[in-house]
C-alpha cells in the first residue's frame, strides 16, 4: 500500500519505519528541511531504540522516502496519516494548529481518494473538524474528491516504541464506513498474524479511548505513589504493599511502581486535556484533578527529603548533589515533563548546585538547562559523585541498577543515597554505610 505520514516525530516516524518494514511504500512529510535530509542521509534526530537500523534498512531497500513536499507525498498515496505534535496551552487544551494546518493542506494538494487518518493523540470530535477542513479546501477548488476521515490512536511507549507497533496489544479504528474499515484492517493485517487485533468503533469512541487509557495508566502512578507517602507517614513499606495488591489478577503489576512521578510526552499533556474536555463538557473531573496534583507533588518528593536530611547542617545552600538521570524514563532522551527537571527547579531555587549526569539526555540537558549557573551535566556517572555531598538516582537506567558502591562511597563527602526510582535494597545499603532514602518507607 501507498501511504503518506505526516509528521515526523516519534509516532510518525516509527510508524513511517514499520509500515515500510512489512513491504508499503511509505513517504514521510516534514516542514523542516534540516530534519529530512538528516533522515535522507540514514541517521534519525530522536533517540528510540532500534529506531535507526530500521529508518535505514527501509530507507536503503527504497521502500521509505522523505520530502518536505506535501503533495510529493500525496502523490499516489491510499492513506495519509497526521502525526504532528498537540501541545498543550496555558489552560491545559490541546493546541490542535498543526493538525487542522495539515488538514487544509491535504485538502488543498489531494488528487485522488483518500483515507485521512488522525493518529496524533486528539481531542474528542477533532475528526469531525478535520473533515470539514478538508471538505472545505476540496470545495475552494471545485474538486469532488472521496475522502474519509478515521482515529487510529497510537499506544506507543518511548523507549519500547517500534516493539509496540510491530507486535500491538490492540489497534483502535474510529470509522462509521465498513469499507473504510475493511482498508484498516488489510493494512495493519501483517501486525496482526496471531489473532484479530483491530478494534472498530465510532470516531468519537476511538479519540476518547486513547485519553482514557493514558489517564487510567497515570491513575495507577499516582495512586501507588499516595500509598507510597501514606507508608512514610505511618511505617509501612510500599514495596511489600505493591507485592500485596499486585498479586490479584484485578490489579497486577503494571503501573504500580512507586517513584517520582510520571512525566513525558503523553501522560501529563493527556490529563490536563482530559480535564479540560471535561469542563468545557460542564462536569468537574475530581478523580483527574487529583491524579494531576499528587503528580506534581511526587515530582518534587526527593527535593523535599534532601533539603529536609540537610537541615540540620544548614540547609542545602551551597551544598552539591549528584544526581543520576534526566530523561523521564530509560531508554530515551526525551526530558519534556521529566521529575528530575521539578528537583532541579526545586533545590537549585535554594542554592543547591547540581552535577548530572544521564547516558543519552546529557546534550538535551545542557541545551534546557543552560541559563541555570547551578547545573552542571558531565559525561560520566561516577565522576559527579566526587566531592558531592549526596547522590539521588532519579531515572532508571540499567547502569545504575548494580553499580559500584565502595567507588560511589569513596567519592562522595558522605554516604548519602536518595533512590526515586526504589533500585536498591535499604537492608544491603544499611551493611554497606550508607544513609538510604527511597520511596515508601520511611
Amino acid at each position: 500500500m501507498r501511504i503518506c505520514i505526516v509528521g515526523t516525530g516519534y509516532v510518525g516516524l516509527v510508524s513511517a519505519a514499520c509500515f515500510a518494514e512489512m513491504g508499503n511504500d511509505v513517504r514521510c512529510v516534514d516542514v523542516n528541511p534540516e530534519v529530512v535530509a538528516l533522515l535522507d542521509s540514514g541517521r534519525i534526530h530522536i533517540f528510540e531504540p532500534g529506531l535507526e537500523d530500521l529508518v535505514g534498512r527501509n530507507r536503503q531497500e527504497g521502500r521509505l522516502r522523505f520530502t518536505t513536499s506535501l503533495a510529493e507525498g500525496l502523490d499516489g498515496a491510499e492513506f495519509a496519516f497526521i502525526t504532528v505534535g498537540t501541545p498543550s496551552r496555558p489552560d491545559g487544551s490541546c493546541d490542535l494548529s498543526y493538525v487542522e494546518g495539515v488538514a487544509r493542506q491535504i485538502g488543498e494538494q489531494m488528487r485522488g481518494p483518500l483515507i485521512v487518518v488522525d493518529k496524533s493523540t486528539v481531542p474528542v470530535g477533532t475528526a469531525d473538524r478535520v473533515r470539514e477542513l478538508v471538505a472545505a479546501a476540496l470545495a475552494a477548488r471545485g474538486e469532488d474528491i472521496a475522502f474519509d476521515v478515521v482515529s487510529n490512536p497510537e499506544f506507543l511507549k518511548e523507549g519500547d516504541a517500534v516493539s509496540d507497533f510491530m507486535k500491538p496489544d490492540r489497534v483502535i479504528v474510529g470509522t462509521s464506513s465498513e469499507e473504510t474499515a475493511a482498508a484498516m484492517r488489510e493494512l495493519y493485517s501483517p501486525f496482526a498474524r496471531s489473532r484479530e487485533k483491530l478494534i472498530v468503533m465510532g470516531v468519537r469512541s476511538a479519540e476518547m479511548t486513547k485519553y482514557a487509557a493514558n489517564c487510567m495508566l497515570a491513575t495507577k502512578i499516582s495512586f501507588i505513589n499516595e500509598i507510597a507517602t501514606l507508608c512514610e507517614k505511618v511505617g509501612a513499606d510500599v514495596r511489600d504493599v505493591r507485592t500485596g495488591i499486585g498479586s490479584d489478577h484485578r490489579i497486577g503489576y503494571q503501573f504500580i511502581y512507586p517513584g517520582i512521578g510520571y512525566g513525558g510526552s503523553c501522560f501529563p499533556k493527556d490529563v490536563k486535556a482530559l480535564i479540560h474536555t471535561a469542563h468545557e463538557a460542564g462536569m468537574r473531573p475530581e478523580l483527574l484533578e487529583a491524579v494531576e496534583g499528587v503528580n506534581a507533588r511526587q515530582k518534587r518528593s526527593m527535593a523535599f527529603r534532601v533539603a529536609e536530611y540537610f537541615e540540620p547542617q544548614g540547609g542545602v545552600f551551597g551544598k552539591v548533589l549528584a544526581l543520576w538521570g534526566l530523561a523521564f524514563k530509560a531508554n530515551t532522551d526525551d526530558m519534556r515533563e521529566s521529575p528530575a527537571l521539578s528537583i532541579i527547579e526545586e533545590l537549585t531555587s535554594r542554592g543547591m548546585r547540581i552535577r548530572a549526569y544521564d547516558p543519552i539526555a546529557g546534550s538535551n540537558a545542557r541545551k534546557l538547562l543552560a541559563d541555570n549557573p547551578l547545573v552542571f551535566i558531565e559525561d560520566n556517572q561516577y565522576a559527579v559523585c566526587e566531592g558531592s555531598d549526596a547522590l539521588l538516582v532519579a531515572t532508571e537506567w540499567n547502569q545504575f541498577r548494580n553499580p559500584d558502591f565502595d567507588r560511589i562511597k569513596e567519592a562522595l563527602v558522605a554516604p548519602v543515597l536518595f533512590d526515586g526510582r526504589n533500585l536498591y535494597s535499604p537492608s544491603a545499603l544499611g551493611k554497606r554505610g550508607f544513609a538510604y532514602f527511597c520511596v515508601g518507607k520511611k
